[in-house]
């Protein structure tokens, strides 16, 4: 149960910086502001590095966390000029 432990892959964040460990995670929480720590993902993070912590589970747990807070805001999109896929176009006998 520690701190130090280290996450399988670094957070990445803005400007080129990495979250390490779960204690470079807490940090960064902490140093948000109060009205931003508030928010909903912020709190799932905070608990998931909780866990992990307290109950020495796996550090994946805390980095999905802490990726769902930092990326709340991007919308994934939909590309409709990818092509269809052949599956579920196979023709019977009787269409050959």
């Amino acid at each position: 149960m520690s701190w130090s432990r280290a996450f399988d892959d670094p957070v990445p964040l803005p400007r080129g910086r990495q979250l390490v460990t779960l204690k470079d995670a807490a940090e960064y929480i902490q140093k948000l502001p109060k009205a931003e720590q508030d928010i909903e993902e912020w709190q799932a993070a905070v608990e998931a590095l909780l866990l992990v912590v307290e109950l020495n589970g796996p550090t994946m747990m805390a980095r999905i966390g802490m990726l769902r807070a930092l990326n709340r805001h991007v919308q994934r999109e939909f590309n409709s000029s990818h092509q269809d896929s052949h599956w579920g176009k196979r023709k019977l006998k009787r269409e050959l």
